[in-house]
């Protein structure tokens, strides 16, 4: 079997969730999977550390020039050290659609997106999982590895490897990462606003989607989120129509949240909106359609017309 490798992201130091969700994805391929962590960036001594107790190993790519994360210079880099023929496993987030497909390219591999599970493998064939149609449909993808696979994992679509047994070994690569010429020039950072309240650091979150039907009707969700001492968030069709501010918003588009307990109210649950949630919340779903995809990262899922029950809601827990 190909050597596997996965690739980090992270943020001011701190490891994406999808770092620990690649390791058990990795398992799934191939139960005894052993990856090699990717890390790219600068001064990132203390993170490598911190993934040495996940992964048996870690290879670590320090220079100044990634000090931001650019795409194409991050597929020059990966292209020049990996192995020809090895699985790598990145998130399907923003930065991983746009580092996945050239890299793919370049490496001469198959290229599969937005995974959400795995089947195994026979032979050279890896069986992939993905979902269409906003969630409606899975479909079963066969994909010949012999040549390796870039992979983009869906966040969330694993639990997360707990353990911190690994006692891995850091690689410093640096010095084999070759040409660094980039046609991208990184201009600026900006930081998305922080409206009247800020979703990012809320334990308990009343979250609406397009089932809310009308903006007077968000006042029964905030009713409810006042019952509960939790906020309202929301997903990007109520921002578009321009009913809830921009920072209200969860979502890959949004903001990335890590409530302890998260509501989804009348919403189908897409990537783009998961893609939001971090750090393995209580997920509540509420939805009158029984095939949203929301029900399957649900711990809880009840059928229901949001207008109708989320009063019934807030009722019952002011009785309280």
């Amino acid at each position: 079997m190909a050597k596997m490798f996965t690739y980090i992201t992270y943020k001011n130091g701190v490891p994406d969730d999808s770092a620990l969700e690649l390791v058990n994805a990795a398992k799934q391929i191939m139960p005894d999977a052993s990856p090699t962590a990717v890390v790219v960036g600068s001064g990132i001594d203390a993170l490598c550390g911190e993934l040495s107790a996940s992964y048996a190993e870690v290879w670590k790519v320090d220079n100044e020039a990634f000090a931001y994360p650019n795409a194409e210079v991050i597929r020059k880099v990966l292209s020049n050290i990996l192995p020809q023929d090895c699985i790598l496993l990145l998130p399907h987030d923003t930065f991983g659609m746009d580092l996945a497909p050239g890299l793919s390219i370049k490496m001469d591999s198959v290229f599969v997106s937005d995974v959400v599970g795995f089947e195994g493998t026979e032979g050279s064939t890896l069986k992939c999982i993905r979902q269409e149609y906003g969630g409606a449909v899975s479909t079963h993808v066969s994909s010949d590895i012999a040549h390796g696979a870039i992979i983009n994992v869906r966040p969330g679509s694993f639990q997360p490897e707990e353990s911190k047994a690994a006692s891995g070994q850091v690689v410093d690569i640096s010095g084999d990462v070759g040409d660094l010429s980039t046609k991208r020039t990184y201009l600026e950072t900006v930081a998305a606003e922080v409206g009247d309240v800020d979703i990012t650091k809320e334990d308990v979150l009343v979250s609406i989607g397009r089932g809310i039907e009308d903006e007077d009707n968000i006042e029964i969700a905030e009713d409810l989120a006042k019952a509960m001492g939790a906020v309202v968030s929301c997903s990007r069709p109520i921002v578009d129509a321009k009913w809830l501010e921009k920072s209200r918003q969860v979502g890959t588009s949004g903001q990335t949240v890590k409530p302890k307990v998260y509501l989804a109210c009348g919403i189908s649950g897409s990537f783009q909106h998961l893609g939001g949630l971090k750090g393995n919340p209580f997920v509540v779903a509420i939805n009158k359609n029984p095939k949203a995809p929301i029900f399957q990262v649900a711990d809880v899922g009840i059928e229901a017309d949001i207008l109708e029950f989320l009063p019934e809601l807030t009722e019952a827990i002011e009785a309280l």
